[in-house]
């Protein structure tokens, strides 16, 4: 029972999270055998004044 966190930056669509799901899903049951109705995916959205790179947060630099 594989359990799959994506962490990213918020701004996606529905649509496109959707994507991710059944992707992510897809890859891990072909690569590990486990039956997609098995497979969790959790996607963690952040803000950019919650992630930072260079030690400068996103949201400072754009």
């Amino acid at each position: 029972m594989p359990y799959i966190t994506v962490k990213m930056l918020e701004g996606r669509t529905e649509d496109q999270k959707r994507a991710l799901c059944e992707k992510v899903t897809a890859a891990v049951s072909e690569t590990t055998g486990a039956p997609t109705e098995k497979i969790t995916v959790f996607i963690e959205e952040m803000t950019k004044n919650n992630y930072a790179l260079g030690g400068k947060r996103l949201s400072d630099v754009e």
